[in-house]
C-alpha cells in the first residue's frame, strides 16, 4: 500500500518549453556556438533538444539486420535547451517569449 502511494504522488519533472519542434534556433554556448539549425526533437524530461547539424558525434554501430554492414555513423546528439535561442524574423537570436513568438521559416 505504501509503495503504490509513493509512486502515485511522484510526478515526472517535465519542463514547459517555448521552443517547439520545427523552430529555427541558434546555439549560444558550447563548442557549436554560433551554429543555426532546425529543432528535430525535444526531450522534456531531460530538458534537451536535438538540432539538425549541431553537436554531431560518431557512433560505432554493430552489424544488425537493419544495418548489415555496421561501421561508424554520424548523428546529432541532444544539447541542453538553455544553450539555444530562437531566431526572430530578421535571423537574430532572441529570447523565447510567449507573447511575441517569432515566425518559423
Amino acid at each position: 500500500m505504501l509503495c503504490t502511494r509513493l509512486h502515485s504522488t511522484v510526478q515526472k519533472n517535465t519542463m514547459k518549453t517555448k521552443i517547439k519542434k520545427g523552430d529555427v534556433v541558434a546555439v549560444i554556448s558550447g563548442k557549436d556556438k554560433g551554429k543555426q539549425g532546425r529543432v528535430i526533437q525535444i526531450d522534456r524530461t531531460k530538458m534537451r533538444v536535438t538540432i539538425e547539424g549541431v553537436n554531431i558525434r560518431k557512433k560505432h554501430m554493430r552489424p544488425s539486420q537493419s544495418n548489415p554492414d555496421g561501421g561508424i555513423i554520424s548523428m546529432e546528439m541532444p544539447i541542453h535547451y538553455s544553450n539555444v535561442n530562437l531566431l526572430d524574423a530578421s535571423g537574430k537570436p532572441t529570447r523565447a517569449d510567449s507573447k511575441k513568438r517569432p515566425v518559423s521559416a
